[in-house]
């Protein structure tokens, strides 16, 4: 019996030793191999998608069925956590938000570079103009051409903070601006004979700095309120001549005090 066995025990270590054996694990050992990683990369795939297509359960492996019923669990239980309600309020104040943002974008755009409203305070401008008369300054129409003869403009007085002064465009850049004895305008010693703006004509007390010839700069304006009479304008010399770009804009439009265009 022991002969049989030491007999069975030599051939079984012979066939051990096989090559063509050894072959055949090896390449066994390959195809394993080649499996897992096809394994591996087919479940990559699956948790990069958001959604699954359909799946025959048996012909998933039991590592990629893992998986699965691992992924519905945390789907499942984001779905049961996350409230929709919620969801939607939250990008209901998201668009609120972003919609703000845009107006007061549109706001500051319009007040910085187009225009603006604002009020009367003072008779210097009557009767064009009267006190608490609203109106809306146009900031944009300087940008491509230069101020006119008889505009109404808007400029900061510098003597005082926050102060602006609403005056009429006289004398043009390069003119020379004079008033005589009895309060006429005079362009270039030229009478001003379209001035049709003054309230009454200018009191001999009242020429100011213009009771001598001034010649205005390349980019200086002459500027003098309507009621002539009383009115803090580039005829003293706290105001003086008005540089362009000074001008915050021009008086265009009358919201009350009678509704319309500015003349």
């Amino acid at each position: 019996m022991s002969e049989e066995k030491s007999r069975i025990e030599a051939l079984d270590e012979i066939f051990q030793d096989d090559p063509s054996k050894k072959a055949r694990e090896k390449e066994i050992a390959k195809l394993e191999k080649k499996r897992e990683k096809a394994l591996a990369k087919a479940a990559e795939r699956a948790d990069k998608q958001e959604k699954e297509p359909d799946v025959d359960i048996e012909q998933l492996s039991d590592k990629e069925l893992k998986k699965k019923i691992k992924r519905d669990k945390k789907k499942k239980k984001k779905e049961e956590t996350e409230d929709p309600k919620d969801i939607n309020i939250v990008k209901d104040l998201i668009s609120l938000g972003i919609y703000i943002i845009v107006i007061i974008c549109i706001c500051w755009f319009v007040l910085t570079y187009v225009g603006q409203r604002t009020e009367v305070d003072g008779e210097s401008m009557s009767d064009t103009l009267h006190t608490e008369d609203s109106l809306w300054i146009d900031k944009l129409s300087y940008r491509f051409h230069d101020p006119e003869r008889y505009d109404i403009v808007v400029f900061p007085y510098d003597e005082e903070q926050e102060t602006f002064y609403i005056k009429r465009i006289i004398g043009l850049p390069g003119e020379t601006v004079y008033i005589d004895e009895e309060g006429i305008v005079y362009i270039n010693d030229e009478a001003l004979e379209s001035d049709v703006y003054g309230k009454e004509a200018i009191d001999p007390a009242k020429r100011g700095v213009a009771s001598e010839p001034v010649t205005l700069g390349v980019d200086e304006y002459f500027v003098m309120g309507d009621n002539r009479n009383n009115s803090r304008d580039s005829r003293v010399s706290d105001v003086g001549n008005i540089h362009r770009d000074e001008f915050i804009g021009k008086a265009v439009f009358r919201f009350s005090g009678g509704f319309g265009k500015i003349e």
